[in-house]
């Protein structure tokens, strides 16, 4: 193509990753997808408190000023982590992926 960026077969001509879904970025929260995190994590108790943990951590500065006044990563900081493991920084990281993070912050809580 035109645009040096050699493209395989199949591949996306936006250059979206395949199976990778695209986070959306118009303001508005991904309810479905927090709703379906907060069930996968209710019911696995071993993982309650690195998620409290890491919530706390990741938690935007100032979440409490801000709508929707909930402590949600930056989206700068959301978008580095889509970049880095899934070079897309619109990316949504899957459930599994959530709950895989989790259980490694958990054995490794430094």
């Amino acid at each position: 193509t035109g645009s040096g960026v050699a493209r395989t077969a199949g591949s996306d001509p936006r250059g979206r990753l395949p199976g990778v879904r695209r986070r959306d970025w118009s303001g508005l929260v991904n309810v479905v997808w927090y709703v379906r995190v907060a069930l996968a994590v209710l019911v696995r108790p071993w993982l309650w408190l690195a998620a409290i943990r890491q919530v706390g951590r990741l938690a935007g500065r100032g979440w409490w000023r801000r709508p929707p006044f909930l402590p949600l990563p930056a989206s700068s900081y959301a978008a580095f982590r889509a970049t880095t493991q899934y070079g897309d920084p619109a990316a949504v990281p899957s459930v599994d992926d959530v709950l895989v993070w989790l259980d490694w912050s958990r054995r490794f809580p430094g």
